[in-house]
């Protein structure tokens, strides 16, 4: 008796089992919160439904920038090679959208034909129309980068009405459309013109919710002093706080990304530092891309969760004969209040919600007698998915990360700094002499050697507690002179003998000097009288 109340319990306490990150949030998506979807017209309203090629795709990093802020440049300086489509120039020469991804065979397809391919995660652009297809191609050639990630650059943004008017598609609408199903979103900025247009605030204002995507980077910085650089970074701030409204600062990267001398080479280690941050955050796309999706799929589910709760609500309040269209104004009028009461009812964040006049604006066009009442069962559904199977593919992404360690962008810019003298700080700070025959230290020995001999050495070596009092003297904190020691100390009996205590104070010198302490006694750094003499 009541046997299927007890099968229904077990579902739930027991998720399905998947393979892959990639088939669980496809089965998921299709079994669970699609009906969802489905029911309460939620395509129509914010997003089309999701395909497979969404799930399976590679990482995508989408450019976005007014004209000539570097875009292309960008892509170019990151494969080092050319790209099929590309114009570079100081005026708009990108007027399309160039989905640049890995091919076999180099060469352009058209968007058309780009949105009938089931393998491309592109289908649903064709809700956009002709006027956007035609300005829409994929770029495709063998690069190793390409194998990893692909790149959507994106028309230069103008300011003024009638060059929004002049596009015939709704270009944020697209770039929003983009934002929902990229990676890293890369706002680039020249530093000589600053200036927010409405269109490029518009764009920003679009991509609301996706904040933690979003990376800005200062392009074109070699070409301005240091002084007028700092001014620069600080009109940018401010001119992003106004639109951006969020408490956290958005990082910005400053640099120069095109392969041309630094025509100001003033604050070329600055550059250098900037480069190597971005590169490693691109870097880390494929491995984080699993846990990306994931992350999506939860919002887009408390998104879609909510919109039930509206559109259910709506069609409580509507009469079923007379006066629908008196009525239909008040509620579209009142839809704030309705915001508010659906969020006290279910204790729902009033973030979750989507834009009160973004909203109003579609339910214009809609017919609220036709939406559908409220179903428990599909909003059970989703919080059975959010509670159990979620969890399990948490798991899942964690295991997946383990077996596949080494999973980075490679190829094209990124190996440019990868090994010999030009990779990132070599030969500065720990790395100073490792090419040298001498031992580094040897210089400023002779100076460590006469404060050594103050220290009351006791068959040639000074205790911790005397070598201490000259190492607190460099003001670093107790944590990274510990360090210090631990490297110092090579031989591990508590006391320091001259060639390590002037190991030491260089360790001390280098960290003063702002460089980053080695996790590992480098080879180079080693006194010479403890260096194993190869067999």
């Amino acid at each position: 008796m009541f046997s299927w109340l007890g099968t229904d319990d077990r579902r739930k306490k027991d998720p399905e089992v998947f393979q892959t990150v990639s088939d669980g949030l496809k089965k998921l998506y299709k079994t669970k919160l699609l009906p969802l979807e489905e029911h309460y017209k939620f395509h129509e309203f914010h997003s089309p439904a999701l395909e497979d090629a969404d799930f399976d795709n590679k990482p995508m990093v989408l450019l976005v920038g007014q004209y000539s802020t570097g875009k292309t440049s960008f892509i170019r300086y990151l494969l080092e090679q050319d790209f099929p489509g590309m114009r570079i120039g100081p005026e708009p020469t990108t007027d399309s959208f160039i989905a640049v991804m890995h091919g076999e065979v180099e060469g352009l397809v058209p968007g058309n034909a780009l949105v009938v391919d089931p393998k491309k995660p592109f289908r649903k652009l064709n809700a956009f129309g002709n006027a956007f297809l035609n300005r829409f191609v994929c770029a495709q050639l063998p690069n190793p980068v390409l194998e990893s990630i692909s790149v959507i650059d994106t028309p230069g943004i103008l300011s003024g009405e009638k060059q929004r008017i002049s596009r015939g598609y709704d270009f944020a609408a697209v770039l929003e459309w983009f934002a929902e199903r990229v990676d890293r979103i890369i706002l680039l900025f020249d530093a000589h013109k600053l200036d927010i247009s409405d269109e490029f605030s518009e764009v920003i204002k679009a991509l609301k919710n996706h904040e933690d995507k979003i990376r800005v980077v200062l392009n074109k910085a070699d070409q301005i002093e240091t002084q007028q650089l700092m001014r620069v970074y600080g009109a940018l701030m401010w001119s992003l706080g106004k639109i951006v409204n969020t408490p956290e600062v958005i990082r910005v990267y400053i640099g120069s990304f095109w392969s041309h001398p630094l025509l100001i080479p003033d604050n070329r280690k600055l550059f250098e530092a900037e480069e190597q941050d971005l590169f490693k955050d691109i870097q880390s796309l494929p491995r984080n891309a699993a846990l990306r999706k994931l992350n999506d799929l939860i919002k887009r589910a408390r998104l879609a969760k909510v919109h039930a709760y509206i559109i259910s609500s709506l069609k409580k309040e509507m009469p079923s004969v007379f006066g629908k269209e008196n009525k239909k104004k008040e509620l579209i009028n009142s839809l704030g209040e309705i915001y508010a009461r659906i969020e006290r009812e279910h204790q729902i964040s009033p973030g979750d919600f989507p834009n009160v006049k973004k909203m109003q604006e579609q339910l214009q066009a809609h017919d609220l007698n036709k939406f559908q009442p409220l179903k428990m069962k599909l909003l059970d559904t989703v919080d059975d998915m959010l509670a159990h199977d979620i969890a399990q593919l948490m798991v899942l992404v964690r295991q997946e990360e383990t077996q596949r360690p080494n999973q980075v962008v490679k190829g094209g810019a990124f190996d440019g700094t990868m090994n010999g003298p030009f990779g990132h700080g070599y030969g500065e700070g720990a790395g100073e002499g490792i090419d040298e025959v001498e031992w580094v230290v040897a210089r400023d020995k002779p100076m460590y050697d006469e404060i050594f001999y103050t220290l009351s050495p006791v068959n040639g070596k000074v205790t911790g507690a005397n070598a201490k009092k000259e190492m607190v003297k460099s003001k670093l904190p107790n944590t990274v002179l510990g360090k210090i020691w631990k490297l110092a100390d090579i031989d591990k009996d508590g006391m320091l003998d001259d060639e390590e205590f002037a190991l030491a104070n260089h360790l001390i010198k280098v960290k003063l000097e702002g460089h980053e302490l080695p996790s590992d006694l480098p080879p180079h750094l080693i006194p010479p009288s403890k260096r194993k003499i190869p067999e």
